[in-house]
């Protein structure tokens, strides 16, 4: 019995269904099994589970109940790990201690609940000596050990376990969480300054009321001034360096005059303290170095997404390459980073080209989609140029390297991302505009302060311009902006819509021009079968051949003319990188294929397509064509309706796609978008300039998802990734739509408006206050216990106001409410073709 007989049989129906043993799912007929004896439905399930059951791991299946986690298939355990131990990738990722303990931090994918975390963890009962602890959050282990074990010896234990491991960017695994703890750390510090200054400060208030002792005032005074100077020369310092920078670049923004108002309220406590006279402020000091520290760690967190977008290389391209010695022996696996130019690497069918080059042996098709937002596969042969990230699809190809890194034109259309995305948001910009103003006044109003009160006495003038000075220190301006976004990024990601800071949201206010990318945007992004003309005799031997095919194309017909039948046996398959396959079924000899397939491999008056939009396949058997299929990459369902909606809103629409002419034209004409707002055949160099070019009239919103789009995506007003696109898309963007569809934009800009009102009347409030108090203190008015007062009322008005921000719920009942997709797990295998 062929293969292919074996995979008929398996899909013969059975009497009653069986579940995996390790994760659950139903196991294929051909693989069941009776008697109560265990039954899987994959071979990395079984080899996982073996694992498991040898090392006396099996409290792992019990957690696991436990947890009601959803069935997932574990993959399977194979893989080359032996770049892992190559020296490029030790001295990028592999920390050495001074005692020799080895440490590296790994990517592991198939993570889903607390039981995976606990068998990773107790990988030393496999490999003794080597320590695993999992961050769940980043879905990360960090390894230690000690010994000769070699590191591609714990990733393939790992991946024996059902998580197989990948490289994390380097920049990810330097310096990231280190740093976040010693923010915390300060953090933390700056709690216990401020809550025990506030404590301290009630004590001294409540001697306004009645006598206190005199060396418990003194005591309660230095108590506080103690916690006060920690406060601000410890976690405090990063306004007070902050500062200095700008002075000295003369480039002054918000920390200057917060500087300024920590600076005299610690100098006015000090002296006051000492003299044991006046105030001392230091409860007010404590509780704003606490609370500006808050908004600064917010402020961290919307900018680590950015701070990543180089590392994006690493996530297009594979980790490793099969490279070719000049001897001729066998492929070497490396690590991509050891690649040079002029090396000659394999790329195989299915795999992803490592770094530019030319095509020096083979020929084959490429996916371009990603890159150029070409739908259609492209012929390549020996001396055709291929570009790092594109997907081989049809046969392995030899190509030599000519650009590597940083130096590909992927890499410099990242380095054009990253540079688009260190441009200061308009907020910020205007904070930085009025800091210098704020600073220059407040000085100026202290100093009219001190004239107004001095003929009351020296002590007495510089007591109410000191009051002014640390009043007017901009804690609720500071707090204003990043807790309101703070609540509205956090309820947005729970509705599936991932923003990266607050300024997105108010530069989504104004209406302009909307450019949609075609391919995976207003499209499903993958291949339909849209039209057929020829007898329906034919489609069981079409879906057969089209089964043991791994085109594009294949996967689409398969999918339209998928039933429950039994597939006809195959024989004698064959592929072609000229975009064709031929077998023979029930003895009749077919050919499927693109046109020039089919006049290069027989004699056959082929009809006039039918469509000048789509891509005609041709069928063809014993000689005679049977018939022609058009696919076509259709629009969403629901793309004439939101184009209509936000026409409404005032958005003008426009399409800029790599595709071709004619594709672009049909769809745009479909979805009512004029052919003056219609770019066809565009490069992301074009994208770029075509986003540049409009900007000039209004915003420009750019919605995409492929890495053609990065570029244009960082320079536009707001970039806009949808599910699915590339993670250089995602990266580069400001905001990412995590389910999928068009109607999640409509959701974005309906927020947007509301958040940004919240967020204005949120500085308003601030303002007020600032301005309230000001005037209160140059009238002399500002009592300490009136200063304890308004301080925290000011903050708390503002976290009211942010608690009103928007929700961004779902429009649909039958759209989900909450971030988060659950893997599709497919539990029908392809059958195997001789």
């Amino acid at each position: 019995m062929t293969l292919l007989d074996q995979a008929n049989a398996d899909r013969a129906p059975a009497a009653a269904a069986q579940c995996c043993t390790h994760c659950g799912l139903p196991v294929p007929p051909g693989l069941r099994t009776g008697d109560g004896q265990p039954a899987f439905c994959c071979t990395g399930c079984e080899t996982v589970h073996a694992v498991i059951r040898q090392h006396g791991l099996d409290s792992y299946y019990g957690m696991r109940s436990a947890t009601n986690v959803p069935p997932q298939q574990a993959p399977e355990p194979g893989g080359d790990f032996a770049a892992l131990d190559h020296d490029a990738y030790t001295q990028r990722h592999v920390r050495t201690a001074s005692d020799g303990t080895r440490s590296t931090e790994l990517l592991l994918d198939g993570m889903h609940c607390a039981a995976c975390v606990w068998l990773v963890e107790n990988i030393s009962r496999i490999l003794p000596g080597v320590q695993a602890r999992v961050d769940y959050a980043r879905r990360i282990v960090r390894i230690r050990w000690q010994g000769d074990t070699p590191l591609s010896t714990i990733a393939a234990t790992l991946a024996r376990l059902g998580y197989p491991p990948q490289p994390v960017h380097a920049r990810q695994t330097r310096g990231g969480s280190k740093d976040d703890h010693r923010f915390l750390v300060q953090l933390a510090i700056a709690a216990v300054c401020a809550g025990n200054g506030m404590l301290l400060a009630f004590a001294l208030y409540s001697g306004l009321f009645d006598v206190m002792a005199p060396e418990f005032v003194a005591l309660f005074r230095y108590s506080s001034m103690f916690f006060g100077l920690v406060a601000l020369l410890g976690p405090g310092q990063i306004f007070l360096r902050s500062a200095l920078g700008a002075l000295r670049t003369r480039t002054p923004h918000l920390d200057v005059p917060v500087a300024v108002g920590l600076l005299a309220a610690a100098a006015a406590g000090t002296v006051n303290t000492f003299l044991g006279r006046g105030e001392i402020y230091f409860d007010s000091l404590t509780m704003l170095v606490f609370l500006l520290l808050i908004g600064r760690w917010v402020q961290r967190h919307q900018q680590r997404w950015v701070a990543n977008t180089m590392d994006l290389l690493l996530a297009l391209t594979p980790a490793t390459a099969q490279r070719l010695p000049a001897s001729g022996a066998n492929p070497e696996t490396v690590p991509v980073d050891a690649l040079r130019s002029d090396d000659l690497v394999l790329v195989p069918a299915g795999g992803t080209c490592p770094a530019d080059g030319t095509v020096a042996r083979g020929a084959s098709e490429v996916d371009l989609s990603l890159m150029t937002g070409e739908t259609r596969p492209v012929p390549v042969e020996a001396g055709s140029g291929i570009l790092a990230g594109v997907t081989n699809l049809t046969a392995p190809l030899e190509v030599r390297i000519t650009a590597t890194g940083a130096e590909t034109r992927l890499g410099q259309l990242l380095a054009l991302v990253d540079e688009l995305t260190r441009r200061k948001s308009g907020w910020v910009r205007l904070a930085d505009r009025l800091a210098g103003v704020f600073v220059v006044t407040v000085l100026l109003l202290a100093a009219a302060t001190v004239a107004l009160w001095f003929t009351s006495g020296v002590a007495l003038a510089l007591d109410h311009a000191v009051a002014l000075v640390i009043v007017a220190c901009p804690c609720a301006l500071g707090l204003a902006t990043p807790l309101t976004v703070a609540v509205a990024l956090g309820r947005a990601a729970r509705a599936g819509v991932l923003i990266k800071g607050g300024d997105v949201l108010e530069r989504l206010t104004r209406p302009g021009l909307i450019l949609f990318d075609k391919t995976g945007t207003l499209t499903h992004g993958a291949p339909e079968l849209v039209a057929w003309q020829g007898p329906d005799e034919i489609r069981p031997a079409v879906v057969a051949l089209e089964r043991c095919a791994s085109h594009p194309l294949a996967r689409a017909w398969v999918a339209a003319w998928q039933s429950d039948a039994p597939d006809p046996l195959v024989r004698d398959f064959r592929q072609s990188p000229r975009g064709g396959i031929r077998g023979t079924v029930d003895g009749r000899d077919f050919l499927i294929g693109q046109a020039s397939y089919i006049a290069s491999a027989c004699q056959v008056d082929l009809p006039d397509p039918l469509s000048d939009d789509g891509t005609i396949v041709h069928v063809v058997r014993d000689g005679v064509h049977l018939g022609q299929a058009c696919f076509r990459d259709t629009a969403r369902p629901e793309a004439t309706d939101v184009l209509a909606r936000l026409r409404a809103n005032g958005w003008r629409i426009g399409i800029a796609s790599g595709d071709q002419h004619a594709v672009v034209s049909s769809l745009a004409e479909s979805l009512g978008v004029p052919p003056d707002r219609t770019w066809s055949g565009q490069t992301p160099e074009d994208k770029l300039a075509l986003v540049q070019r409009h900007m000039a009239g209004g915003p420009v919103v750019m919605v995409g998802d492929g890495v053609n789009d990065a570029a244009a995506l960082s320079a536009a007003t707001v970039g806009i990734a949808v599910r699915g696109g590339a993670e250089a898309s995602l990266l580069a963007a400001d905001v990412y739509l995590q389910h999928a569809g068009l109607r999640p934009l409509l959701r974005l800009l309906d927020g947007a408006g509301r958040t940004t009102r919240v967020i204005r009347a949120g500085l308003a409030a601030s303002l007020s206050y600032n301005a309230v108090a000001v005037v209160l203190a140059m009238a002399g008015l500002i009592h300490p216990l009136l200063a304890a007062i308004l301080m925290p009322l000011s903050s708390l008005s503002v976290v009211a106001l942010a608690a009103t921000a928007p929700r961004f719920a779902a429009e649909d009942a039958g759209e989900p409410k909450r971030g988060g997709l659950a893997p599709a797990v497919s539990t029908r295998e392809a059958p195997s073709c001789p």
